[in-house]
């Protein structure tokens, strides 16, 4: 059965948590809420703190230059963007949100007798990205804090292709008075980390991406079937 939440983002685009500009600013040491915001946080949302799932992982991809397929019916992520939450206040209710937002203004092509990603231009307007909602949200902190949050389920869509991408987690804390709006920027804080950015493709580029996911992929059941035994179609088109 599907929870009921009932959020009016209103208060957290005034605040900053939904833009659609590029992101200036890296995210602070990992696992803590990124940097950039001056205002005071509440202390149910101040002492939280994030660890990424399967780092290394991610990190091997962002080594190779990390690339996922985006279609019009949407393809899932792998890796799967799964994090362990600490920190959070047990009896307090929180809403975990997921959205993109573009690194740069810029497109990319991929040159194949570097094997390398370069710079193609100006990219397309960045507009306002959708923001998901995590299927348990909203839930206790108690709830969150005791397994590991997966995020398998999303799947990524988009028409803007070849732009690079940046995860970001936005927690927000469930605050029911009546004045809700009028401190929403009291409410979140936002998680991003570098490793998990990727650029948006429609087909893969670099041949060593497919090829590292389909090892990997008993590590996650983010990575749908057609992505694992796509690198076992070209190796037998080409025998």
């Amino acid at each position: 059965m599907q929870k009921s939440c009932i959020l009016d983002l209103s208060g957290y685009i005034k605040a900053g948590l939904i833009r659609g500009e590029p992101q200036t600013h890296e995210s602070s040491r990992a696992g803590s809420p990124d940097t950039g915001w001056t205002c005071s946080k509440a202390p149910e949302v101040a002492s939280v703190r994030v660890q990424l799932e399967m780092q290394s992982l991610w990190q091997q991809f962002d080594q190779l230059g990390t690339e996922m397929i985006v279609t019009k019916a949407g393809r899932r992520m792998f890796p799967t963007f799964q994090v362990h939450i600490s920190g959070m206040d047990p009896a307090a209710e929180y809403v975990l949100l997921l959205d993109f937002i573009p690194v740069d203004d810029k497109r990319y092509r991929y040159a194949f007798h570097s094997s390398s990603w370069l710079v193609a231009g100006r990219g397309d307007i960045a507009v306002p990205g959708r923001v998901h909602f995590h299927p348990d949200s909203p839930a206790r902190g108690a709830q969150w804090i005791k397994q590991t949050v997966s995020f398998d389920r999303l799947k990524l869509t988009n028409n803007f292709s070849m732009h690079r991408y940046q995860p970001r987690l936005h927690v927000i804390l469930v605050d029911r008075s009546r004045d809700s709006q009028r401190f929403a920027h009291r409410n979140f804080c936002t998680f991003s980390f570098p490793e998990t950015r990727f650029i948006a493709v429609t087909a893969y580029q670099n041949h060593r991406v497919p090829d590292t996911k389909h090892p990997s992929t008993h590590m996650s059941p983010g990575l749908p079937p057609e992505d694992c035994l796509q690198p076992l179609r070209q190796r037998l088109s080409c025998s």
